[in-house]
């Protein structure tokens, strides 16, 4: 049987029109206002939040060195753009 995820709780300070639309949504799907909100962090963190994850780790790996010279990458693609229309 698989262990349940560890959990923490925060707290957070949600605009009223944000949380009557939250409410309403759970309410409507019988789900909790956890559950509606945990759905929108998550969809958050696919989206915009993964990008953002993306560059900070870019970041991590051109200041560590990994990366390639521009030049090189692209005399590399004309290499083999040329090898497959000669």
């Amino acid at each position: 049987m698989a262990s349940p995820k560890q959990t923490d709780s925060v707290t957070v300070r949600i605009p009223s029109d944000i949380l009557a639309d939250i409410d309403r949504i759970a309410e409507s799907t019988e789900r909790s206002r956890s559950y509606i909100i945990l759905r929108a962090l998550k969809t958050y963190l696919l989206n915009e939040g993964a990008d953002i994850i993306a560059t900070i780790e870019a970041r991590a790996e051109l200041n560590a060195g990994e990366h390639e010279d521009f030049d090189t990458v692209l005399a590399e693609m004309e290499r083999m753009i040329a090898g497959k229309v000669a």
